[in-house]
């Protein structure tokens, strides 16, 4: 993996979270100055906590938002695992990515890993910004302190700068037999909940659309497919080649690999197949027909990306691995009393900045190897005294405020030799689809957004498999959505997203 700019992790802050405050709704104010957890001997008061758990909360709800429109839907109510709510679940997982924070910053030293006194004024200037850009209201309502701020901030910054060290020593020779794959183009008609009339309709159009192709296999796939039912869409896919190795990814990685995307029916057909033929038949499963035609049997290109993905998965085994030893290995004392007055409920959302900003120059310089400094990251500039993010939105029961106007572009680099990894902002564009069909509010319309990799705000493991992807890759993302998914249609349905990597936040 190539190596990537030292940053600090301030990416996350880039919108400050934004609370949406209730008037009367008697929740009991945070005490942010308590101990909510000890590691090895080092007490973490809970605004630090609490500042976290704001930032992931205020990310799912922008993913729900994207999904479903509007904002009446319920999220953190929900049952989850154990018996806990996903509310509970979420201050939960935040708990333990700030466990982990205290002990990188304890083994900092160890993977030569430091921060500089630039560095500190830096993220000092960042968490007076933070402070200045928000109002008062709403830093009671994160129970966080200016100095708290500034340990968040220095804490990502250790999480991010430990990561590539952590994972040096990964094996990264891969053979072109383990990592071959071939490549093809298809069709799947969709032919879930409907009639027995309607399922033969679909028939005969995946009949027509093969008798064409078959016809011509030259012919542009496409226009076959748009002159037969122009709803309907032609996709690309890969699979591995090495039917072993498929099946070591089956075993190893059942929720990334490929042998897992399509249905053993279409996979049986597509390896009888040389570069550029037509399946024979239309192929019938469960759901959907098929009509596919194999492009290349040893697709180059799409090897190669195989194996920056194996590296990748390779590199995050060790470092869960490693990381998830430290805790285990860690003198950890929670202090549950404390813990439980945080709570994250449907009737207390926070938000975010319609807009991403750009960084200021003094706090979002981008820093090399080659440099000592690291560099708080977009810091916005909103007004001329102050480096400001975002006011709350409040309710319609709470003081009105306004939002300040950011006029800057994204300031994501489209440098193809970057490299996706675990902590990243990305900016993203995805459409997704199910049987091949997009689905409502399932499309950014190409408008963008922005992800931090590894924050759990999108649904399965929908982050991990852009981790080694490049700005200007095409990734297809296949993900599962939950049984109990707030949207009834999608729940517990497959989906594969096409998402186009934008850019990535140094």
């Amino acid at each position: 993996m190539k190596t990537m700019t030292k940053r600090t992790a301030v990416a996350a802050l880039a919108g400050v979270v934004a609370a949406g405050m209730l008037t009367g709704c008697g929740e009991k104010k945070l005490d942010g100055s308590q101990t909510v957890v000890t590691v090895d001997g080092t007490e973490v008061p809970l605004g630090i906590l609490s500042l976290s758990v704001r930032e992931g909360q205020a990310q799912t709800e922008a993913m729900y938002k994207s999904f479903m429109g509007g904002s009446d839907y319920s999220i953190w109510s929900m049952d989850a695992e154990d018996g806990k709510t996903y509310g509970e679940q979420a201050v939960e997982q935040c708990l333990e990515d700030i466990e982990l924070m205290y002990i990188m910053k304890e083994k900092a030293a160890d993977y030569d890993v430091e921060i500089t006194e630039d560095d500190e004024q830096k993220i000092a200037d960042a968490a007076a910004a933070f402070m200045e850009a928000n109002s008062d209201e709403t830093i009671q309502e994160l129970a966080v302190t200016e100095d708290q701020v500034k340990t968040y901030l220095e804490l990502q910054t250790y999480k991010n700068r430990i990561h590539d060290p952590i994972i040096a020593d990964v094996d990264k020779d891969v053979s072109d037999e383990e990592a071959q794959q071939s490549s093809f183009d298809y069709v799947s008609i969709s032919t879930a909940d409907l009639s027995d009339d309607e399922i033969e309709q679909k028939k005969e159009d995946a009949q027509t659309i093969l008798d064409d192709l078959s016809a011509d296999p030259e012919a542009d796939f496409s226009e076959i497919v748009k002159s037969v039912d122009d709803s309907y869409s032609v996709l690309s896919g890969s699979f591995d080649a090495n039917e072993d190795a498929a099946e070591e990814d089956s075993d190893e990685e059942s929720d990334s690999s490929s042998a897992s995307t399509y249905p053993d029916e279409v996979m049986e057909v597509l390896r009888t197949l040389k570069d550029g033929e037509v399946g024979p038949d239309v192929i019938e499963t469960d759901s959907a027909y098929y009509v596919v035609k194999l492009d290349k049997v040893n697709d180059e290109e799409a090897t190669e990306t195989k194996k920056e993905s194996i590296i990748s998965t390779r590199e995050s085994n060790l470092y869960t691995e490693t990381t998830d030893k430290w805790l285990a290995d860690a003198d950890i004392t929670v202090e549950k009393k404390v813990l439980k007055t945080l709570k994250v409920t449907d009737n207390h959302k926070f938000s975010f900045a319609t807009a991403t900003p750009e960084p200021t120059e003094e706090a979002a310089e981008e820093v090399t190897e080659d440099t000592e400094d690291a560099e708080v990251t977009e810091t916005p500039e909103v007004t001329e005294s102050a480096d400001a993010t975002v006011t709350p939105e409040v309710t319609e029961a709470a003081e009105a405020t306004t939002t300040p106007t950011v006029t800057e572009a994204p300031s994501y680099s489209t440098d193809s030799s970057l490299e996706v990894k675990d902590g990243d902002t990305v900016n993203i564009d995805y459409v997704g689809k199910i049987d091949g069909t997009a689905f409502d509010g399932g499309s950014t319309d190409g408008n963008g957004t922005d992800l931090v990799i590894g924050s759990g705000t999108y649904i399965d493991n929908f982050e991990d498999q852009l981790v080694g992807a490049h700005p200007g890759d095409e990734v297809k993302v296949t993900v599962t959505f939950p049984d109990d998914y707030a949207a009834e249609e999608l729940a517990g349905k497959e989906a594969v997203f096409d998402v186009t990597v934008n850019g990535i936040y140094e």
